[in-house]
């Protein structure tokens, strides 16, 4: 049995739960000879964060390539509201309300906060040709749907660059919701940011949750997930090694499986034998094994 049996249904919906916003069966993306991504199931649901986890060239980024329309799937089937996709654009993806937060947040540095909240989406008024920008109007909806979710910013003039990098990622996020995004991703949204950030980016994320966006929570970081995340998927050299619900794992078991806790248990008796290695501390395979799942039906 592999890890990926951890949870029951394998990120599939209980019978409760809302029907997926985004999901894939068996998704893959090769280049040429080389497979990026292999056999991955991931359900995305409203009002839920999924958290992915792995680390570098773990397949992450390609995940979210194909998710957000940059790149196509070579393998499997990439659902929306149930009906098989095949996106070419970004631009498709977000038409069907699902948006992307890169770690570079496509913002201008020197562009205040309202101008970035709007960029490429700007209000105008007047008759054409001589429409103008209609800068009121964007500066009382940004503060508006900046306080919705809970960010008040004393100066919307103030450039967007001299803000920290936590405040930047919140607008980010607010933009998305305001967009009309029904799923987010976030890339790595907490990775260049400190303890006190870290936990300003979580809490939104926990806001955008509430508000019943589809999170899909892209780190590094079993910390980070575990605080805010509803299923964890980890992925290990393009495939999926473990799916699980929140109350199906613990988070030492998940930090182990992130940071490849089976491997560390398979070379502890060969490091044992290395005088000063100190190998009390590893885990043993034993501790790895998955629980069998309460009812086979329930696997994807």
């Amino acid at each position: 049995m592999t890890t990926a049996d951890l949870s029951e249904n394998n990120g599939a919906a209980a019978p409760s739960d809302p029907a997926p916003v985004v999901e894939l069966r068996g998704a893959g993306k090769s280049y040429g000879n080389i497979r990026a991504l292999h056999g991955v199931d991931l359900a995305v649901h409203p009002g839920r964060v999924t958290c992915v986890l792995g680390d570098n060239g773990a397949g992450k980024s390609t995940l979210i390539k194909i998710i957000s329309g940059l790149h196509q799937h070579t393998e499997g089937e990439v659902l929306v509201d149930g009906e098989p996709v095949r996106f070419t654009t970004p631009r498709e993806a977000l038409d069907r309300g699902i948006a992307t937060v890169y770690q570079d947040l496509a913002t201008v540095p020197l562009m205040p906060v309202w101008r970035n909240f709007f960029l490429g989406s700007e209000m105008t008024k007047g008759p054409w040709p001589v429409r103008r920008l209609d800068i009121a109007r964007m500066k009382k909806t940004a503060d508006e749907e900046l306080r919705n979710m809970g960010i008040v910013l004393d100066d919307l003039e103030q450039p967007i660059g001299t803000l920290s990098g936590g405040q930047r990622q919140c607008v980010a996020i607010a933009r998305a919701v305001y967009f009309g995004a029904r799923v987010l991703i976030l890339d790595e949204p907490t990775a260049a940011l400190g303890v006190k950030q870290s936990g300003v980016v979580l809490k939104y994320i926990a806001a955008a949750r509430d508000r019943g966006l589809g999170v899909i929570f892209i780190t590094h970081n079993p910390h980070h997930a575990y605080m805010v995340g509803d299923h964890f998927s980890v992925l290990r050299l393009g495939t999926l090694e473990l799916s699980a619900a929140r109350d199906r794992i613990g988070l030492d078991e998940l930090t182990n499986h992130m940071a490849g806790g089976a491997e560390l248990a398979a070379l502890k008796h060969e490091l044992a034998q290395v005088r000063g290695v100190d190998v009390e501390g590893f885990p043993e395979a034993k501790d790895l094994q998955a629980p069998v799942p309460a009812s086979p039906e329930g696997n994807s």
